[in-house]
């Protein structure tokens, strides 16, 4: 058995390979992929084979993929370019014949209104055109979208456009042993999984602060437009800025908010909490 994962120099695509790694694959049937040749070299100290792939360059892909029987893909993270990249992968896999496609998409991405979503919606639609076994991981928001935020948080409190929305956020770890979870057993076929962990508003976040620093943190909730003026002028981009708005409007609305415990019955436990993030990033 071979496994491709495709971005393995990020984040998630990383503690992937390491999650198959805890999981009992051996090293030589796991095959790490990414743009970057220093930091596969990286991967390869772990003993999985490393070869250097593009989501611009189908021929890297379709060379990359030979041989494998399942594949790990991990969406890029070139907002706005991705359908056309994500195109390629696809294309890629159903040449190499891949037999399943496990794809890191987003809550809800089938019906959310998420500008975010878009792109992940056109490639599960791409995935299922394209006839190809497939999984799902609709991951909803990061814990680490917010930790690193502490130091922020702890001199000026919370700020956002998520009203009184909540947010099922959950630790990239565990999206990422979901995943392995999906690649190592049986039964997950075409199927589509909502992820995310214990939800909580802006203000329990601004709150679980308080009360771990000792500090007094509030949440102020802007409109929309008024939280796009803040990041712009913290120094984001306006384009960035903008997703990241209307990622708390859709927040507000709902559409981070994931019902199921997929997530933990995946992971066989209960995910990692926000007061646990907080307290280690503390």
């Amino acid at each position: 058995m071979s496994i491709v994962v495709t971005g393995a120099t990020g984040h998630l695509g990383r503690l992937i390979v390491t999650a198959l790694l805890d999981r009992g694959v051996p090293a030589g049937q796991i095959v790490a992929l990414g743009r970057d040749s220093g930091r596969l070299a990286e991967l390869s100290g772990l003993g999985v084979t490393v070869r250097r792939a593009d989501y611009d360059d189908l021929d890297s892909l379709r060379a990359a993929f030979a041989g494998a029987e399942k594949l790990m893909f991990v969406s890029g993270s070139e907002v706005g370019r991705r359908i056309g990249q994500h195109r390629n992968v696809v294309a890629a896999a159903k040449e190499a014949g891949i037999g399943l496609v496990v794809y890191t998409s987003i809550a809800k991405a089938d019906t959310s209104s998420l500008a975010l979503a878009t792109e992940h919606r056109a490639t599960e639609q791409e995935i299922i055109a394209a006839g190809l076994p497939y999984v799902f991981l609709r991951n909803s928001w990061y814990l680490e979208n917010y930790l690193p935020q502490l130091p922020t948080y702890l001199e000026h409190g919370v700020a956002g456009a998520a009203g009184d929305g909540r947010i099922s956020a959950a630790a990239r770890a565990d999206f990422a042993q979901a995943a392995a979870a999906v690649l190592t057993g049986d039964g997950h076929t075409d199927r589509a999984y909502e992820l995310g962990g214990p939800a909580f508003t802006l203000a329990e976040l601004a709150a679980e602060v308080s009360r771990q620093s000792g500090r007094e943190v509030g949440y102020t909730d802007l409109s929309v437009e008024k939280y796009v003026e803040v990041l712009v002028g913290a120094g984001l981009p306006e384009a960035y800025a903008e997703l990241l708005a209307d990622s708390d409007r859709g927040a507000a609305e709902g559409e981070l908010y994931v019902e199921t415990d997929d997530l933990a019955t995946l992971i066989g436990r209960p995910p990692v909490t926000l007061a646990e993030a907080i307290r280690t990033a503390l």
